[in-house]
């Protein structure tokens, strides 16, 4: 009975289905041998031999295959049919080998199949083949280059650049895209501009809107209108005139649908519309692709087999009609960088099936299922028609000219269940549907006016003025007396930042990565604290820019997007046969090697200053006073400097210690930053920046003072609207409450990493608003805190004891008598003494509780002093008690509490 490998359990249990009893079919879980992470992994000097080890998680399903093959003498290795599938049924032929587990005359075959269906999985069975050896080799290139960059470059950012944890042959290249978008956005200085529309009626009181495009019988460019007074006039320029229409012209227009999905256009897709990450969307696409329903997900490829295309036509008729289907069958060829071609897209295994009829359960799997299947339908359905007008007005005297646009779908053709997302794009207003017009109309101003959009334009405090014409307006908007008319402030926005859909798109596009490797690489930055996300855009943290500014001055070509993409490219022609693995890694170690030697030799204080020089005019712009850039802002005679310190890179003063100024690599001291608020019992009270955000400081730090108090400003507070009173009581937390009415112990409220909080001994209870920290009364403190008490265990609060008996006569502690599961028994510390049978909790005394205690201790070693003994006299005993203790010393910074001791999660 053969023996089929593949990679997961979920695709083993479907394909045993389809298989039936004939076969056992195991699965490898994933990898099973990788390069271990230490030295000599790859021999450069051996030809780039490489040491494999099994996976200790891994071990155990070797060893049940290698079981299996005991008594099964063949094996069919039918894992996923790209690199990274060939190279595990490599890897799997390979260990089982080693283990002898297959003998010579045992038939070893590979099968692959691009959907897990039953006509799919008897066909390749059908057709085995052997393991292909120049995809393997490419896999083996790949892996190898990864392992020479990450082992070889990692150590040397590791000793340069505190902090900074790895680097990575696609990793580091996609980090840059992202640092140089952000430079890109800092440096971007936008330009105004104005617009000018107006509100139109036609002869039959339909009213709709136009543009101006020509001033003074000359058309308009964007930047003409650059200031107000400009769009005032021009404003002034069409209230004052009478309009007419003077062309309308309708053209036919038409648009396609998009190609069916590969890895890339889903990524981007999922994220479009569901905002899903990368790595998200391919775990649900993961689980629809072994459960049968989706062909194989890691594919660059957007041909689909004629069959497919066959029954997509098919059930778009039966569901729309025969006229959604066009003529032809639509065919699709790739236009990315590097296209392998080697897989179908992504597509339904059943046309006919949407999701509503596979009742699928899982939201992210429904989800992708649907898009999926539209987007594959919509790819052979008929275009949709479309009528486009274009209406030009103007006066009389040719001075001022006005443009309408909108269009009409005359047949919804694939728009009918599908349309694909777009990035960062604003709408233009085409898509409006404009009245019936006539050449020659008049074309009155629209009663209802345009005050409504006046309104919603003002983003100033500036209150609305009125000019001498009559004009409403404030700093960003232009209202004519008729209020018919507009004009609009604008300006030019920098370049987006990625999101994880374009960034995967922008990679695409130049060739970096694969569709196996999208998802990972862009979780490994996020992971490696080097970007973080904000909302769904994907932002550098100062480490990042840090590495990459290091890497593109050092190691400048293996950062290149050109040099990346030659090396795929080159790797794409090895697994197709056509180069050699050892040439291509010979000619990368022969240059790298000499690069990493190189750097190993500079100094971290000259590695700084290389890096402080390339970055100098983002740190350190022109002062708008003519000062000096670099000239520290809170001392006023030190030089500021890049530096580096495990959380990344920042800039500090040259004087340290003397003065400890510090603030981010993206911050501006110039921005309402670093200053002195004013003085307080003879200490200065400052505001600065540091690598975690603003924070107010008493005094300076001295070699008796090493941390002078501080405190971060909470969440909502500017640095702009800081002064000495806010800082003062920002530096006065934790602020006390008053004394429990229980215990008479100490209410305390402050502002913690968690944000603000009441507490009481170990207790803390999170607040809503800062703002309580300041003003939350005994009351309210005591409310918050026996709810947080309440919550605890479920909602349960805690129980009451049926006697107090006051404190341990000898060691302290209370003693009470409690209700328990079992009977009502004394509690002390940690230790529980249940009472004797018919004794009432009422009866017990305090004589008695010691008694019983102390026996409890002696039999458990819950006592204070029985612990002890028991640790001399049995050395086995040790280990517990220092065990035990750990606990305890973990939790004992609890007890303090000042301006930046977070509260614990609860």
């Amino acid at each position: 009975m053969p023996v089929v490998v593949v990679e997961s359990p979920a695709k083993a249990k479907t394909i045993e289905k389809y298989l039936g009893p004939g076969y056992t079919v195991l699965a490898s879980y994933g990898h099973v041998r990788d390069l271990p992470a230490k030295d000599g992994s790859v021999d450069p000097d051996n030809g780039f031999d490489m040491k494999w080890e099994i996976g200790v998680d891994s071990r155990k399903h070797v060893k049940a295959i290698a079981d299996a093959l005991a008594s099964d003498n063949s094996l069919i290795l039918a894992t996923d049919p790209d690199r990274e599938g060939e190279a595990i049924s490599w890897h799997l032929e390979e260990a089982l080998r080693k283990r002898k587990a297959i003998n010579k005359d045992t038939p070893v075959s590979r099968v692959v199949f691009n959907a897990i269906t039953k006509s799919a999985v008897t066909e390749a069975m059908a057709n085995p083949r052997q393991v292909d050896a120049p995809l393997v080799e490419a896999y083996l290139a790949r892996r190898a280059l990864d392992y020479l960059v990450g082992f070889n470059l990692s150590p040397v950012l590791w000793r340069k650049l505190p902090g900074a944890k790895s680097a990575g042959r696609v990793q580091s290249v996609c980090l840059r895209l992202i640092v140089e978008r952000e430079m890109e956005i800092e440096a971007f200085n936008p330009r105004e501009y104005w617009t000018v529309k107006a509100l139109l009626s036609t002869p039959r009181g339909q009213e709709f809107e136009a543009r101006l495009t020509t001033l003074a019988g000359k058309k308009l460019d964007k930047f003409d209108l650059a200031n107000a007074t400009q769009a005032e006039m021009a404003v002034q320029a069409v209230s004052s005139r009478a309009l007419k229409v003077t062309s309308v012209e309708a053209k036919p227009a038409s648009r396609n649908p998009s190609a069916p999905f590969m890895t890339s256009t889903l990524q981007q897709e999922a994220s479009r519309k569901f905002g899903m990450g990368a790595r998200q969307t391919m775990s649900a696409a993961q689980r629809l692709y072994e459960a049968g329903r989706i062909t194989y997900m890691r594919t660059d490829g957007i041909d689909m087999a004629p069959e497919a295309v066959t029954a997509a036509r098919d059930a778009i008729a039966e569901r729309y009609g025969k006229e959604y289907v066009p003529a032809s069958p639509r065919i699709y060829k790739n236009k990315a960088k590097n296209a392998q071609e080697a897989h179908e897209c992504i597509r339904p295994t059943e046309m006919g099936r949407d999701a509503a009829a596979l009742k699928i359960t899982d939201r992210d799997q429904a989800r992708l299922y649907d898009l999926i299947w539209k987007r594959t339908l919509a790819c052979q359905m008929e275009g949709a028609r479309l009528e486009r007008t274009t209406v030009d007005i103007g006066s009389d005297d040719g001075q001022v000219g006005l443009r309408a646009t909108g269009q009409v779908v005359l047949f919804d053709g694939f728009l009918r269940i599908y349309e694909e997302g777009r990035d960062d794009v604003e709408g233009d207003g085409d898509d409006a549907r404009l009245p019936q017009i006539a050449q020659g109309d008049n074309a009155a101003f629209g009663k209802s006016g345009l005050k409504e959009q006046f309104a919603k334009a003002d983003k100033s405090e500036n209150a609305i003025e009125s000019s001498d014409t009559g004009m409403a307006k404030h700093a960003s908007a232009i209202l004519a007396e008729n209020a018919a008319v507009l004009g609009l402030q604008s300006h030019t926005q920098p370049p987006p930042r990625y999101t994880e859909a374009t960034l995967v798109k922008r990679m695409e596009e130049l060739g970096i990565g694969r569709p196996s490797t999208y998802a990972s690489i862009v979780t490994t930055i996020q992971d490696r604290e080097y970007v973080h996300k904000d909302g769904n855009r994907l932002i550098p943290d100062d480490k990042g820019r840090i590495v990459t500014i290091f890497l593109l001055n050092f190691f400048k070509q293996y950062v290149g997007y050109e040099f990346t993409a030659n090396l795929e490219e080159e790797l794409d022609h090895v697994s197709a046969g056509n180069a050699d693995w050892k040439d291509i890694l010979t000619r990368f170690w022969r240059d790298f090697s000499v690069a990493i030697a190189e750097t190993s030799e500079l100094r971290i204080a000259e590695v700084l200053d290389v890096l402080d020089a390339a970055l100098a005019p983002t740190l350190y712009p022109p002062r708008e006073d003519g000062g000096d850039p670099r000239a520290c802002p809170l001392c006023g005679e030190g030089q500021l400097h890049l530096k580096t310190s495990k959380s990344g890179g920042f800039v500090g003063c040259g004087r340290y210690p003397e003065c400890r100024y510090t603030r981010p690599i993206g911050g501006d001291a110039a921005e309402g930053g670093d200053r002195v608020l004013g003085e307080d019992q003879g200490d200065e009270i400052s505001l600065r920046s540091g690598r975690f955000g603003p924070y107010v400081q008493r005094g300076e730090a001295t070699e008796e003072n090493k941390k002078p108090p501080r405190s971060s400003l909470p969440k909502g507070w500017t640095t702009e609207a800081m002064d000495l009173e806010k800082a003062l009581t920002l530096l006065s937390l934790p602020r006390e409450v008053g004394p429990h009415p229980d215990d008479g112990e100490p209410i305390e409220a402050g502002i913690g990493r968690y944000g603000p909080f009441v507490k009481h001994g170990k207790l803390y209870a999170n607040l809503k608003e800062v703002d309580e920290v300041f003003t939350i009364g005994m009351n309210r403190a005591v409310e918050v805190l026996a709810l947080k008490l309440a919550s605890r265990g479920g909602g349960r609060t805690a129980a009451a004891p049926l006697k107090e008996l006051g404190e341990h006569p000898e060691s302290g502690g209370p003693m009470n008598v409690m209700d328990g599961r079992y009977g009502p028994y004394i509690k002390w510390e940690k230790v529980n003494a249940t009472l004797p049978k018919g004794t009432e909790p009422g009866d017990v005394t305090i004589a008695m509780a010691v008694e019983l205690i102390a026996e409890k201790a002696a039999k458990s070693g819950k006592g204070k002093k029985a612990p002890a003994k028991k640790a001399t006299a049995k050395k086995k005993a040790a280990p517990k008690k220092a065990a035990a203790k750990k606990p305890a010393a973990k939790k004992a910074p609890a007890k303090k509490a000042d301006a930046n001791t977070p509260a614990p999660e609860t």
